[in-house]
């Protein structure tokens, strides 16, 4: 199996997650800028619904390399995490140079404790990717979610077979950032990865004159449409029964 995970940041999407036939949601704010935390609100919801959900752990927009502050908004975001009850978080931290900070990442790890974690795209700036494999073994992550180290997953798809040969089954490597139903094949075919994620989204429209005019509108917003999600889980059957058959 091949599970799908798609990354929302509204409620609107999350239903159309759900309803698609996402196997697991990723809950975020501002996918435009690569995913923040998310606000309680959606975190609660999910957890009404009961839908298999991981939360993102990131305090802002920007790089990876967090302060003490930041750390500290991180650790209450876990512990939020943990009283609604869902599945897990998504974290990663960077020193400078692009190497994962480890320290920093033991303190959220230990914060995290009972939860399931993904290191996220902060995998995707390290300079050497058999290293922080193994370091994300050793934390205790069961999955990484990374483009190959590239703009989008394709681009990066011989990162992603690489990456996946070093974890030799000890931890998933999820491929994400411009999958779709019409690339998702080629790229199971090169590496049988446990896991894909996507936003399957479309852009808004509606946004009113004024409200842009004023600033309230973030360019590049979009929306989860569950019937991209749905045709994305489709090909995902199709690309393994395929490879099942040969």
């Amino acid at each position: 199996m091949t599970l799908l995970e798609i990354c929302v940041d509204t409620a609107a999407g999350l239903r159309a997650a759900y309803e698609g036939g996402a196997d697991r949601i990723e809950l975020c704010a501002a996918l435009e800028l690569g995913g923040t935390t998310p606000t309680a609100g959606l975190m609660a919801l999910a957890a009404e619904m009961g839908v298999t959900a991981r939360v993102m752990i990131r305090p802002r927009a920007g790089d990876f390399v967090f302060t003490s502050d930041d750390l500290d908004m991180m650790r209450a975001d876990i512990a939020a995490v943990r009283r609604l009850g869902l599945e897990g978080v998504v974290l990663g931290a960077n020193r400078p140079d692009g190497s994962l900070d480890i320290e920093m990442l033991k303190t959220l790890v230990g914060e995290s404790q009972g939860l399931k974690k993904t290191l996220h795209r902060a995998f995707d700036l390290v300079p050497d990717i058999a290293q922080a494999v193994e370091q994300a073994v050793a934390l205790g992550f069961d999955t990484i979610l990374t483009s190959g180290r590239a703009a989008s997953a394709p681009a990066g798809l011989d990162d992603l077979i690489l990456a996946q040969r070093i974890a030799a089954g000890r931890i998933t490597i999820m491929a994400g950032a411009g999958i779709s139903a019409d690339n998702v094949g080629t790229i199971l075919a090169a590496a049988p990865l446990g896991a894909i994620h996507g936003s399957c989204s479309a852009p808004i429209e509606g946004d009113s004159a004024p409200a842009q005019r004023l600033g309230f509108v973030s360019p590049g917003r979009r929306q989860t449409d569950g019937t991209r999600v749905a045709a994305l889980k489709t090909a995902i059957g199709q690309a393994k029964a395929a490879s099942a058959s040969l």
